[in-house]
């Protein structure tokens, strides 16, 4: 499906319903019990709910707050809002994208609650992703300042986070003994200032980094993605998200956010 096609059945849709390198690792022990977490999330361990939200997108009809943020797809495929939901489904080839079409922020607080499904067999499988990118017209530079609230293959057991940072510095980390895919559901969260940034899986910070270098400035937005593996032949497979949040760093965390630091590496398609 090409990209003014995606646009149409977003516009569509949401108009219907209502409007390579050694990574440091997380001790699984860190995660919840059980498999579906999500009714306690970082916001509210941590107390951001208590004020200072920027928005929020619950993809409910009818919404239950301000208007939602519209979505920009682009890739093969289509991005519906489903159930309650955010869905990205793919085809067999070619990655899938839906982007936040509104002004970014360079620091602030970011979590959602997800799932991801491989419905094909015999091919490659999707790496699904969930980051922060530069807002707007800001250059993309291939990625060079991107922000991964977790990037996982389905059927995998670890989650991979980043914060990349021009010219090509990679701050990496993963989160492994996870259950990805088959509709599990897990909470992720990233907490961006100009100290630090923090991330948070299931409730739980996992790591943070301190380094300067670490912190672009850039405003960053939302991107929601299915990539293929260019050239192969992909698993059908979807990604949903239940809901996705923004709050200011107005509130203090009522917790500590002490954890370990990612590995520094370098990001080499950055340009």
């Amino acid at each position: 499906m090409t990209t003014t096609k995606l646009k149409r059945t977003l516009a569509a849709a949401f108009a219907l319903m209502g409007a390579s390198a050694l990574v440091t690792s997380a001790p699984a022990s860190a995660d919840h019990a059980g498999y579906e977490p999500g009714p306690e999330h970082a916001a509210t361990t941590y107390g951001w709910w208590h004020k200072g939200v920027v928005w929020r997108e619950e993809f409910e009809v009818p919404y239950s707050g301000a208007r939602g943020p519209q979505w920009v797809a682009q890739g093969n495929g289509e991005v519906v809002h489903q159930n309650g939901m955010l869905t990205l489904n793919t085809t067999g080839q070619g990655s899938l994208s839906a982007t936040l079409d509104r002004a970014g922020a360079d620091m602030g607080r970011w979590e959602t609650r997800l799932r991801s499904r491989r419905y094909g067999r015999g091919g490659a499988n999707f790496v699904v992703k969930t980051e922060l990118v530069p807002a707007g017209t800001n250059e993309q530079h291939c990625g060079a300042q991107n922000i991964a609230l977790q990037s996982y293959k389905i059927g995998s057991s670890a989650a991979r986070l980043y914060a990349r940072n021009l010219p090509d510095v990679a701050f990496r980390a993963q989160k492994p003994g996870m259950d990805l895919g088959r509709d599990r559901w897990h909470t992720y969260a990233v907490e961006v200032t100009r100290e630090r940034i923090s991330w948070f899986v299931d409730a739980h910070v996992v790591f943070t980094e301190r380094r300067p270098e670490a912190f672009s400035g850039v405003p960053l937005t939302v991107r929601f993605t299915m990539e293929a593996k260019e050239g192969r032949a992909m698993n059908v497979s979807r990604m949903q998200m239940d809901w996705v949040r923004h709050w200011s760093l107005e509130a203090p965390n009522d917790l500590p956010v002490d954890a370990p630091a990612t590995e520094l590496g370098r990001y080499g398609k950055a340009c």
